[in-house]
Formats: structure tokens, C-alpha cells, sequence
């Protein structure tokens, strides 16, 4: 009643949020910096307590209706995690240095999406196909929401990152690539019970989703990184050499370019971004550049990751969780108290990771942007023998998990592993909110 007297409509509410919004991106990270709270934590429950608010005009974000909004929204957002994870990353390419991550990506994920799968046929009794995409948009550790225990901004130092901001920050870069292969495996799954199976359609799988779309990648990746380095850093004309202008949204630039040739070629765009991103800092690694284009990407990819948690939030107070069955949630559990956290520790055994450290990075398998996008994407491609809300209950339930699990978590955790480490934490590594301790 009193809504309607003040003549308030949702739109209002929207420009009032955004504006809000926006100051508590800027704000919160230092707020919150040594509280066991996360700024996904807090925009999730604003959307959930201003859809709860009585405006019959106030704007939702559903992933049914809205599936190909959801699709571009959190795709642009992870390409914009994944320039800023790769201009972060002080530790140079490299077999040894990088073994924690190959181990993570070569084992860790496909046993886990194995796993998941596995679970999801005898728990919730899906087909494989769709056991599959589910196990394959809840695998991979997200590069968006996982910048609450990622390393901080670039350094001078080669060494200045422990192995366990490390290990998770190169995994999220990567592996959010190399998750598509089992997506697209899903779809041609679901199309193929309609049309019959083949060992055609397997050494395409093998040959195209996962050997030719990997390389187009990395090769789009590695040309764009070194063209723009060469740029940035040494072209003779003053006018292309724009580490001297020192215009951040320049990465921006790097993110679509690197992207959009590659999904132009057929490749993996992710994967693309990523290695550009690390190929552009190899250029010149001790510039000061870096840390301005790692300040923008950082700054739009908070406003994004604040509008669309925020609007998730919204969807679970209308509901959004209504299909979740008690089988479908359990999922979610065991994917995060057994699955990942089991493969994550077994994979490192041998490794550099000691088992403080070792735990914290199998514990931290991150869900969030990525699968949101990997499931409105398989949505899109195809028809799948389950209700499309049902998956959605089940992501979402997982996301909203380690929202609040390992948002809470991050900050002891992190802390007590710089307390215990030798030397404590270093000038550029971060506190528990992604920003220099």
C-alpha cells in the first residue's frame, strides 16, 4: 500500500540498486577483506531480499525464458576473469613450475566430471547425457568467483604467488576451455539417442572437439598475445605502443579480439583468452602496464559478477529452486564434500603442494559463472530428456553452495596457510578478497 502511495516501480528499484550496487563493488573487497564474507555472498542476498520486496514491474532474469541473455551475460563475464587471471599469473609458463595445474587439468577434472556423471545417473536416475553435461558445467573451478582465493594483482617477482592461489587461479584459466569438449559430448549424446550412435561420431568427438578446437585456441591465443605484446611494448610508432598511453580498457580489446577470431576459426575462445593473456605478460613481464589492465578487467568484472548474482539471487526468492529435488541436492553435496575434494587431494600426491596446501586446493573447486554458461549454452544446442528448471535447480543449488561455503571459508583458510607459510605472505600476494595483503 504504501509502495503504491510513494508511486515506486520496479524500475525505480533497478536504478536504485545499480547505483548501490555499484558503490558496494568499490567498497566491499576492503570491507570485507578479514571477515569470513565474500562480495558474492552479499549481492546474492541482496537480489534475494529485493525480489522479495512487493514491485509486480521489477525486472527478473529467469534462465528458461531468458536463456540466450543468461548464455551472453556470464560468457562475457568469464572472458573478462580470464584476461584479468592471465595478466595476473607472475609465475612464467612452464612444465615444472606449472605441474600442480597439468595434474589438476589432465586428472582432476575429467575424474571428477567421470564422477559427477556417475553420481547423477544413480542419484537422480538422468540419462548419460544428461548426467553429462551436468558433471561437465559443475567440473571446472571457476575463474570468476573463484578471484576470492586467487592470486592478486602482477608483480616484479617471478615467486611471489604461493601454490595454492596459484594452482587454483592457472586451473580456473584453463580449465574452463577444456570443459567444453565434455559439453559438446553431451549434445551430440542427446542428438545422437534420436539418430543412432557410431564410432563416427566418436573420432569426430575426439578428433574435432577435442585435438583441433584446442589447438585452434591455443594457437589464436599464442598469435594474439605475442601481435598485441609486440604492440604494447615495442612497435616504433608511438601510436601503437599503448603501454605508454596506459588506457586499461585496452584489455578489453585484447579479450574480444583474442575471443572472437578464435570462435570465428572454431576453437576454444576461453582457452584463447587465457593464453593471450598470459603470452601478452610474457612480452614484457616487469612492466607496470600490466597492473592498469589488470585493474580494469578487475573492475568490470566485479560490476558483472554483482549484477549477475544479484539477479540469481532474485530467481531463487521467485523460486528458482522449487524444481530442486532432495536427490538433485544431494548431487551438489557430493560433488562438494567428496567428489572434488577426494580426486583434487589424490591427483597431487608426488606433487608440490605440501598438505596444507594440498587440501586448500582440493578443497577449492570453485562453481559459478562458468556453469551457468555451459548450461544455457548446451540448452541452446539442444533438447535434453530432463526439465530444463530441474537442471537448473541443481546448478544453481551448487553454485549457491560454494557462494556460501567457500565464501566463508576463504578468509581462514587463507590466512592461516600465510601465517604458517615460511617466509609469511609476500608483497603481492593476496588476502582473502583478491587484492594485495
Amino acid at each position: 500500500m504504501v509502495i503504491g502511495l510513494l508511486g515506486l516501480t520496479g524500475v525505480d528499484v533497478v536504478y536504485a540498486c545499480a547505483g548501490l550496487g555499484a558503490l558496494c563493488a568499490a567498497v566491499l573487497p576492503t570491507a570485507l577483506a578479514k571477515r569470513p564474507l565474500s562480495l558474492p555472498m552479499v549481492f546474492l542476498a541482496a537480489g534475494f531480499l529485493v525480489f522479495l520486496l512487493p514491485f509486480d514491474a521489477l525486472p527478473a532474469l529467469d534462465p528458461v525464458r531468458h536463456r540466450g541473455v543468461v548464455e551472453h551475460l556470464t560468457e562475457v563475464c568469464v572472458v573478462i576473469a580470464l584476461m584479468g587471471a592471465g595478466l595476473a599469473i607472475n609465475r612464467p609458463p612452464g612444465w615444472r613450475a606449472w605441474s600442480t595445474t597439468w595434474r589438476l587439468l589432465g586428472l582432476a577434472m575429467p575424474l571428477t566430471i567421470l564422477f559427477t556423471a556417475a553420481a547423477a545417473g544413480r542419484l537422480v536416475g538422468w540419462p548419460p547425457a544428461v548426467a553429462l553435461l551436468v558433471a561437465a558445467a559443475l567440473a571446472p573451478t571457476d575463474p570468476v568467483l573463484a578471484a576470492e582465493v586467487r592470486v592478486g594483482e602482477p608483480t616484479d617477482d617471478d615467486d611471489d604467488e604461493d601454490e595454492v592461489r596459484f594452482a587454483l587461479t592457472s586451473e580456473a584459466g584453463l580449465n574452463d576451455g577444456l570443459a567444453f569438449p565434455f559439453v559438446l559430448a553431451a549434445i551430440a549424446l542427446t542428438t545422437a539417442s534420436a539418430t543412432g550412435w557410431s564410432t563416427d561420431g566418436l573420432w569426430h568427438w575426439v578428433w574435432s572437439d577435442i585435438l583441433m578446437r584446442s589447438v585452434v585456441g591455443l594457437a589464436v591465443g599464442v598469435g594474439v598475445g605475442r601481435l598485441l605484446g609486440w604492440m604494447f611494448f615495442q612497435a616504433s610508432w608511438k601510436a601503437l605502443r599503448l603501454s605508454e598511453h596506459r588506457e586499461g580498457f585496452v584489455a578489453l580489446a585484447a579479450t574480444f579480439t583474442a575471443y572472437g577470431l578464435t570462435q570465428l576459426f572454431h576453437g576454444y575462445g576461453f582457452l584463447a583468452v587465457f593464453v593471450a593473456a598470459c603470452t601478452i605478460r610474457n612480452a614484457e613481464r616487469g612492466h607496470r602496464y600490466h597492473r592498469v589492465m589488470h585493474a580494469f578487467t578487475d573492475q568490470i568484472e566485479r560490476l558483472l559478477t554483482a549484477v549477475i548474482l544479484f539477479f540469481v539471487g532474485g530467481y531463487i526468492a521467485d523460486g528458482g529452486l522449487a524444481a530442486l529435488t532432495w536427490r538433485g541436492a544431494v548431487l551438489g553435496l557430493v560433488l562438494f564434500l567428496l567428489i572434488r575434494p577426494a580426486v583434487g587431494w589424490a591427483v597431487q600426491m608426488q606433487g608440490k603442494a605440501a598438505g596444507k596446501e594440498r587440501a586448500a586446493i582440493a578443497f577449492f573447486g570453485i562453481r559459478g559463472i562458468g556453469s551457468f554458461f555451459y548450461l544455457a549454452y548446451a540448452l541452446g544446442k539442444a533438447d535434453f530428456a530432463a526439465p530444463a528448471r530441474e537442471l537448473w535447480a541443481v546448478v544453481t543449488f551448487t553454485v549457491l553452495l560454494s557462494v556460501l561455503l567457500h565464501g566463508v571459508a576463504a578468509t581462514p583458510v587463507t590466512t592461516r596457510l600465510d601465517r604458517s607459510a615460511p617466509d609469511g605472505p609476500g608483497e603481492g600476494r593476496i588476502g582473502a578478497k583478491g587484492h594485495p595483503a
